[in-house]
Parts: C-alpha cells; sequence; structure tokens
C-alpha cells in the first residue's frame, strides 16, 4: 500500500466518523425511540384484540413490511413535494425510518405480549388492578425482557440501514464517503474503511446488547 492510499485512509478517517457521530448516530437514536412508540401502540392494540383498529394496525404492517425501504425514502422526499407537502431530509429520514421499523418492532412486540401467561392476567384482574395497571407492571415489563434481543437487533439493522438516507441527501457516514471518494477516485479503501466504522459501531451495540441481556436476566431472576 503506497503513501497515497494511507494519507487519503488516514485523512478521510476523521471526515467519515464526524457524519457518523453527528448525523448517522442521532438519526438511529430518535427513529428508532419514535419506532418503540409505534410498535408498543401498535402491539397493544394488536393484544387487546379491538377489531377496527386491530385491522387497521396489520394493514399498516402489511403495507410497510412488503414495500422496500428506500422506495418508502423515495416516496415521502421526492414524492410528497408534488402534492405541496415538503420535508427536510433529516425530519424526513427520522419519519421514514420510525414508520419503517416501527412495523417490524410492533410484531416482536406482540409476539411478546403474547408469550406472557394468559394466568397474569387473570391475577391482576383479581387483586383489583385495572387493565392498564396490568399492562404496565405485570404484562409489559415481562414481555420487555423477551423482546430485548430482537429488538436490540432490529437497532443494529436500523444503524446500518441509515446509509440509505444518503440517497435523500442526508449527509451521514456514507455520503461523505461518497464525497470523498468523488474527488480521490479510490473508491475500495474507502468503501473498506466506512464499513469498518459501520462495524465499529455495530460491535458497540452488540457489547451493549450482550449488558443488558445480562442484567434483565438478573432482574428476572431476582423478580422470580
Amino acid at each position: 500500500m503506497d503513501e497515497r492510499i494511507i494519507g487519503i485512509i488516514v485523512d478521510s478517517f476523521g471526515k467519515i466518523l464526524l457524519p457518523g457521530l453527528t448525523m448517522t448516530i442521532p438519526l438511529t437514536v430518535i427513529s428508532f425511540a419514535i419506532a418503540m412508540v409505534i410498535a408498543t401502540a401498535v402491539a397493544m392494540v394488536q393484544f387487546s384484540n379491538i377489531r377496527v383498529l386491530k385491522q387497521i394496525c396489520r394493514f399498516y404492517i402489511w403495507v410497510i413490511r412488503g414495500t422496500p425501504l428506500l422506495v418508502q425514502l423515495y416516496v415521502v422526499f421526492f414524492g410528497l413535494p408534488s402534492v405541496g407537502i415538503v420535508i427536510n431530509p433529516f425530519p424526513c429520514a427520522v419519519l421514514v425510518f420510525a414508520i419503517n421499523e416501527g412495523a417490524y418492532c410492533a410484531e416482536t412486540m406482540r409476539s411478546a405480549l403474547e408469550s406472557v401467561p394468559a394466568g397474569q392476567m387473570e391475577a391482576g384482574y383479581c387483586v383489583g388492578m385495572s387493565y392498564l395497571q396490568i399492562m404496565r407492571r405485570i404484562v409489559l415489563p415481562q414481555a420487555l425482557r423477551t423482546a430485548f434481543p430482537p429488538l436490540s437487533n432490529s437497532l443494529i439493522a436500523m444503524t446500518k440501514d441509515t446509509s440509505l438516507a444518503a440517497n435523500i441527501t442526508v449527509l451521514e457516514m456514507f455520503m461523505a464517503t461518497q464525497r470523498i471518494v468523488a474527488r480521490t477516485y479510490e473508491p475500495l479503501v474507502l468503501y473498506i474503511e466506512v464499513g469498518l466504522i459501520y462495524l465499529l459501531f455495530c460491535t458497540v451495540l452488540t457489547k451493549l446488547q450482550s449488558m443488558g441481556e445480562r442484567r434483565l436476566n438478573k432482574y428476572g431472576r431476582q423478580k422470580g
């Protein structure tokens, strides 16, 4: 590897990492937080078996999971302006990622809620708790422990998927790399470099996932 390539790698590292810290991570965190609110609400509606609302939720999940994320980004960012709705790139990315991830996480949460024994609900009613109290104090804590690993995997996947935001001009890591490639004409080393930075971010999240699972398991044993 010649000195020019080494110089490009060293010089570009900070220029790629900075958008990762200031754009990729905030985009991931904000989008996933909103997605979890959507997912919990949708899962609880399905779990409660409210017929009309349940059908709306199933339609939402069907449409979102059945269409590509990139198409959804293009529809919102490039398509909506034709009907007078203009959304800036970053809010648009947050909106689309949250709605998309919310559909997948809703199914994770629904299955986790359904895994809680029905007797837990009956026991709650027997001691005079309301439905919302049972959900908040009994069902949701147990469901979240079950859902934590797959939800963590969804967060890691979303971190990588944020690279698609470059297609709607969000200046995150991948777009920053594309600009450096256009200037240096060294796509191989630069795309490998950004891939390694994504790997670094996901490795940190994987470690946090392991720590979280250990704490939840410890908490579950203490409660048991």
